[in-house]
């Protein structure tokens, strides 16, 4: 795949994709996550990185952070979709322990924002992000129940999320990157064309 894509090409594969849309960073089924949210999450991030020293982190920046951001937003849509097959949620007195429990582990709450900037994760997203935590771990814990080892939990938990993926058909813009099917993962356009290229016999 050639590193840079001529305007022409760009211009066509906008139009061919279901987030041609105004707005749309991405859509899951009925779900939209639109290009304002995603950077509401980048702005706020940076924003507290200007409010501590950063200068010993190694943090995400430019295309890696736009595409971490919206991968945050689609997986979290996927993991409560699956949620929803196995009956599982989070409820917000869990959310709220988790939470509590996170501010302690990083020594109160004085200490959070920077804990968040470390993370990657915007504090808006907190809570989203506490959910899918405490869901994917039910989710975890069903599969496990069924007989699954512990070797083979990350795979299986991958085929599932991807099969969801595939029944709700996600769509990526490419400006942020691309989904790869087979991962359930969003990636880079050139991650997720050789992620296809390396199952092609």
């Amino acid at each position: 795949m050639k590193k840079f894509l001529a305007i022409s090409a760009i211009a066509a594969a906008l139009l061919l994709t279901g987030c041609s849309q105004v707005g749309a960073a991405a859509t899951i089924g009925d779900t939209k996550i639109t290009q304002a949210v995603v950077q509401g999450s980048i702005d706020s991030i940076l924003a507290e990185r200007g409010k501590i020293d950063i200068s010993q982190m190694e943090l995400q920046t430019g295309a890696d952070l736009n595409l971490s951001q919206l991968r945050f937003q689609v997986l979290t849509v996927l993991i409560r979709e699956v949620g929803k097959d196995f009956k599982i949620e989070a409820s917000k007195a869990e959310i709220d322990t988790r939470r509590a429990g996170i501010v302690e582990q990083v020594g109160g709450e004085a200490e959070l924002p920077k804990a968040l900037v470390g993370a990657g994760i915007a504090p808006q997203n907190l809570d989203l992000y506490l959910e899918a935590v405490i869901v994917s771990g039910k989710i975890s814990d069903a599969i496990v129940a069924t007989g699954v080892t512990q070797e083979a939990l990350g795979a299986e938990i991958t085929r599932i999320v991807a099969a969801k993926a595939a029944q709700l058909k996600v769509d990526v813009n490419p400006r942020y990157g691309k989904w790869d099917p087979i991962n359930a993962d969003v990636v880079a356009v050139d991650s997720a064309g050789d992620a296809v290229k390396s199952t092609t016999p």
